[in-house]
């Protein structure tokens, strides 16, 4: 069996350090990173980045606080949709979208995966299903309630029962965050997502300013933490410095 992972870089936002991590200073480039798995039993995204519309006008689509606290650089050609054609897969042949949690640059991209199943923590989904709890989070429906079959899953879910993709809930930056366990045949790959921002997030255990649940995401960055010293390679969603380490498709991360 053949499992293989692209990372696809949909765009980049800049914001305050110290808004991320705890004593951060200045600002800092954050890629915003989709993921594409292969498996002989179909194709899985991890993530989707932003809405096109960010590209000309990202205040009519995230609000206008979204903007003051993020400066944009999102091109046409950057969205999920274009990424993968660029790379010969088409948007309309993929099979699985696993939404690590339901922020704008995380979600956004739904839109251009038309035939996909939803794959979703339950916490989340009824979180961006409740009008207030989804204000509280900052969620859009328009970015995720479009019509897709959806699958709500509690806690790991193995996508296809031979334990090479693995949803691990990784809760506490939103109600049901989840990260993915992706076995290649170097080893386990695990995209943290937004459960750990940046390497020195794991390292220094400097949570944002604002999240759900302090408790739970620190519980997740011990399990990320011990997944690591079992020999995984944490993918941190969205490390500048690190990313640039990684192989962009049509490259194979390895």
């Amino acid at each position: 069996m053949s499992v293989k992972l692209f990372a696809l870089t949909c765009g980049r936002l800049t914001g305050d350090l110290g808004r991320l991590m705890e004593g951060g200073e200045g600002r800092t480039e954050l890629p915003i990173p989709a993921y594409l798995i292969e498996h002989p039993k179909g194709r899985v995204l991890f993530d989707t980045g932003m809405h096109p519309d960010c590209q000309h006008d990202p205040a009519a689509r995230v609000g206008a606080g979204i903007t003051k606290l993020f400066s944009f650089d999102f091109r046409p050609g950057e969205e999920v949709s274009a990424r993968l054609a660029a790379i010969d897969r088409d948007p309309a042949k993929i099979d699985v979208i696993v939404n690590s949690h339901f922020h704008f640059d995380h979600v956004g991209g739904n839109a251009l995966i038309p035939n996909a199943t939803m794959v979703v923590q339950r916490r989340e989904w009824e979180a961006g299903m409740d009008p207030e709890s989804a204000a509280l989070r900052g969620f859009n429906r328009a970015d995720f309630d479009l019509g897709h079959k959806v699958v709500q899953i509690d806690g790991e879910h193995d996508l296809f029962g031979d334990a090479s993709v693995v949803c691990l809930p990784t809760h506490g930056h939103t109600p049901g965050h989840q990260s993915l366990r992706v076995r290649l045949a170097s080893g386990d790959v695990v995209l943290a997502a937004d459960a750990c921002y940046f390497c020195r997030t794991l390292r220094e255990q400097r949570l944002p300013q604002r999240v759900y649940d302090r408790q739970a995401m620190l519980d997740s960055l011990d399990r990320l933490a011990r997944l690591e010293a079992a020999g995984a390679r944490i993918f941190f969603g969205h490390d500048g410095e690190f990313w640039k380490s990684v192989p962009q498709a049509p490259a194979a991360i390895t």
